[in-house]
């Protein structure tokens, strides 16, 4: 199939006339618990409380949220990065269970041995990610692969960034999955650094997405700070992998507005970009729009905010009253002790 390109000026009224007013509700729900964890766990990293790398989607939210809103949560699966919290929340991961894994309590899905987001919840249909970024597609483009082969169509969609985009596993996924028609959706979340490379020194591709073409599947490049759009273009990949399409290839074009983690404080990045960036915030912009468009007063949005934030906190207080993990937990699971 020939690649095909999409600007990223395409009008919002196509995707928003796939959502109800409640779907859109929602979106900003899920967005807005995603911006709140990130926002506690920069606070609780400064406080010696959250541990492991604190990676920060801030930025990108829209990219989390819409992608894995197009997906079948009984039937497809989530391989999210450590970039996107706000796809867990649409999965229904429960909030408590996220942040006793990112303060490494007793109850960790990872037994308080890992807070950096390689936890896994089968019973939701998530996958933890890998962290050899790239590694993690082949995996799971192997997931719906197995699926194939039974005669069920599971869709797959997993994430990586700019830098993790130029790893060897990327390649060989892609045309594999191309080759075989596998029902993969892979979303390159181009923050436009890969730690501290810019883009320019990344790739000579005007476009990441240019690459589908080789592969003989279908990409396309986005505004990933516009959630709808999001949305439409991942449920759009699902309809073409259901109906025996492939692949597809989709960058989504954002800002990361943190540091690689929180251990590093961005200098290298132009303020000026930074500042260019913040106008586009997608959080921001949403609220903007569902205000305008009468699904929500600002008044309802206010409190929407309050609540979502009283939330986290309730959260946070019960995650530190929580007991560590025995330490013989960090003895379980690993090829030898000593």
């Amino acid at each position: 199939m020939k690649s095909t390109q999409r600007s990223s000026g395409k009008p919002a009224s196509k995707s928003t006339s796939l959502l109800t007013a409640d779907q859109r509700k929602e979106l900003l729900s899920y967005m807005l618990m995603a911006r709140e964890f990130d926002t506690a766990m920069l606070r609780l990293y400064r406080q010696g409380k959250a541990f492991g790398g604190v990676y920060s989607q801030l930025g990108n939210e829209a990219v989390s949220v819409g992608s894995a809103y197009a997906l079948d949560r009984d039937r497809d699966v989530l391989f999210p990065m450590h970039r996107n919290i706000g796809s867990h929340f649409v999965f229904g991961q429960d909030l408590d269970q996220l942040m006793v894994n990112h303060l490494a309590r007793e109850g960790s899905q990872m037994r308080g041995t890992d807070g950096t987001g390689h936890y896994a919840d089968p019973a939701r249909r998530i996958y933890g990610n890998v962290s050899h970024l790239g590694a993690m597609i082949p995996v799971a483009a192997g997931f719906s692969l197995a699926d194939q082969l039974r005669g069920i169509t599971t869709v797959s969609l997993t994430f990586i960034g700019d830098g993790g985009a130029q790893v060897g596993e990327v390649h060989e996924a892609l045309n594999f999955a191309s080759v075989h028609k596998i029902p993969l959706i892979l979303i390159i979340e181009n923050n436009q650094y890969a730690y501290s490379t810019p883009n320019s020194l990344e790739f000579a591709c005007e476009r990441l997405s240019d690459r589908a073409l080789g592969y003989g599947m279908y990409g396309t490049t986005i505004d990933g700070t516009d959630v709808e759009l999001v949305y439409a273009t991942c449920l759009e990949a699902v309809e073409r992998a259901r109906r025996g399409e492939g692949p597809s290839l989709i960058e989504t074009r954002t800002m990361r507005m943190r540091g690689h983690a929180e251990h590093d404080d961005f200098s290298y990045v132009p303020k000026d970009l930074l500042e260019e960036w913040a106008t586009k915030d997608p959080v921001e912009t949403y609220i903007t729009r569902i205000v305008r468009d009468g699904v929500m007063t600002a008044d309802e949005v206010k409190a929407l905010r309050e609540t979502t934030l009283a939330t986290m906190i309730a959260s946070i207080d019960r995650a530190l009253e929580r007991a560590w993990p025995a330490p013989e937990e960090g003895f379980k699971n690993v090829f030898m002790s000593i």
